[in-house]
């Protein structure tokens, strides 16, 4: 046993010895000599130098790209009026469009370049105030703007309706003939309330019909009613007066497609022509004239068809005065004239 143990590693009876140190990279199997200590402590510093190469290769680009940054930034500089940003600061932010441009960023360049301060139908006058000071001007007393729909008659009202069975949108109503006996009133499938996104209108039985507790004034809707009978007008007051009527044919006409259309007798124009003007046998309201002091109630009392309507938010005084009253759904105008209250003899 002590003489095979010591045989040369060659030998035969050596085995297995030999087939161990193959398999643990013997020069048999790799085909070259053991790498000394030296040798694998110089692979392991080029991989440290290749390492740190790329490192500082990275970082040259880095700072590299960093200074042709900077200096496109200068290069290419745009100067922006500080009033910009100042005017954007200022408005709410709504970016609703109400005020004609497509937010408020906009706006507040539109500002700066001279467009009108009193725009913004969300911020009304203290954000006109604001744009104001930012722009070195005056400005005078503004109110806000809301939408008021220029027609009264529900379904019960309008005459010579047909059924519509095409696409129930108002823009394609809007294209076909004979739906209803009115081409100017509401057609009531309430594009208006879609576009709405504060849900501030509704249509109810038929006629579109604005919440003035919740509109914020961004005219939406007045924007996609198909027959324009939408309009934005200042609110001076909580409560204002208005003509709920968009019929321009004559009167026999509007009669006969329309129960409470204005059939233009001029009563109002007769009676206060400085607020009231005429134009295509349609009375229209001047709000530059218009005050909430003004007394109308002689004009709303002479109007035969009931087209002056008052629309907004009661005041408080005008809710403690009714507040035991039960008031109707639509007040019916008792039109009466001289013959009505003649006597008769004979």
């Amino acid at each position: 046993m002590c003489r095979s143990r010591c045989r040369a590693p060659g030998s035969p009876s050596s085995w297995r010895g030999s087939w161990r140190w193959r398999s643990w990279g013997s020069p048999a199997s790799t085909g070259g000599s053991r790498p000394s200590f030296s040798e694998s402590r110089g692979e392991s510093m080029l991989t440290t130098t290749t390492v740190l190469a790329a490192a500082g290769v990275m970082l040259g680009l880095a700072l590299a790209m960093c200074a042709v940054l900077g200096w496109a930034s200068r290069a290419f500089y745009v100067a922006v009026d500080p009033r910009v940003e100042a005017a954007g600061a200022a408005l709410p932010g709504a970016n609703c469009g109400g005020c004609g441009f497509v937010g408020c960023n906009e706006y507040a360049e539109a500002v700066v370049a001279g467009a009108d301060v009193s725009l913004c139908p969300v911020g009304g006058s203290s954000v006109a105030a604001a744009l104001a000071a930012i722009m070195g001007i005056e400005i005078g007393e503004s109110a806000p703007r809301r939408p008021v729909v220029h027609c009264a008659a529900d379904h019960a009202m309008r005459l010579g309706r047909h059924e519509y069975r095409g696409e129930q949108t108002c823009a394609a109503a809007n294209l076909v003939a004979g739906v209803q006996g009115c081409v100017y009133g509401c057609l009531g499938l309430g594009d208006c309330v879609r576009a709405c996104a504060y849900d501030a209108i509704h249509v109810i039985d038929g006629l579109a019909t604005v919440d003035y507790l919740t509109c914020i004034g961004c005219s939406a809707c007045a924007r996609v009613c198909p027959r324009n009978i939408i309009t934005m007008i200042p609110f001076k007051t909580d409560r204002v007066l208005v003509v709920k009527c968009s019929n321009k044919d004559f009167g026999k006409d509007v009669s006969n497609v329309c129960k409470v259309g204005c059939i233009g007798c001029r009563s109002c124009t007769r009676l206060m022509g400085e607020v009231f003007k005429f134009d295509q046998n349609l009375p229209s309201i001047d709000y530059n004239v218009y005050d909430a002091e003004l007394d109308v109630s002689k004009v709303i009392e002479k109007c035969p068809m009931a087209s002056l309507v008052w629309v907004g938010t009661p005041t408080p005084r005008h809710r403690e005065l009714t507040e035991n009253e039960e008031l109707p759904e639509r007040v019916e105008a008792d039109f009466r004239t001289t013959v009505d209250q003649a006597q008769w003899r004979g």
